[in-house]
């Protein structure tokens, strides 16, 4: 009888864990709607590349590096963006577990593209996958996502 228990007590401390762990990898922080003012204007030249993912449980704890042109610029993580500014041109944007998702695009000076990240079924493990969304799906749901990025110059 104490063996159930303790099976029991140990099953429902493993299950717990997991959920901290799960929740921990969620993003917290300021919302877009809330920082909104306070992202400074584009330099002469420059794009804004926003990136952000939903939040879902789905697929919680797979939260690969974003890169860009093959440097790390953050990480996809359950509802959260960040944003970078670049000069026009071609962009890849990718994240790897198993294999690797990839967006390929051009950004002119002045636009501004949004990447949605989101969980895929793998063979072993979850993949993100990298693909752009329109600007009206992506403003839609900007306004409940955390920012991640940089700190921004007030």
């Amino acid at each position: 009888m104490k063996s159930n228990q303790s099976k029991r007590s140990l099953l429902k401390f493993a299950a717990a864990s997991a959920c901290m762990v799960v929740l921990a990898g969620c993003a917290s922080g300021i919302k877009h709607q809330e920082m909104e003012a306070s992202i400074p204007t584009l330099k002469s030249g420059d794009g804004r590349i926003y990136f952000f993912r939903s939040s879902s449980m789905m697929g919680a704890a797979i939260q690969p590096d974003i890169r860009l042109n093959g440097n790390v610029i953050g990480a996809s993580k359950p509802g959260s963006f960040f944003f970078v500014d670049r000069p026009e041109g071609s962009y890849t944007a990718a994240t790897s577990t198993e294999t690797e998702k990839s967006a390929s695009f051009v950004l002119a000076a002045g636009e501004t593209k949004y990447l949605r990240t989101s969980p895929s079924f793998g063979l072993l493990v979850g993949r993100i996958v990298v693909e752009l969304e329109t600007p009206e799906k992506a403003k839609a749901e900007l306004p409940s996502l955390s920012y991640i990025g940089e700190p921004l110059n007030r």
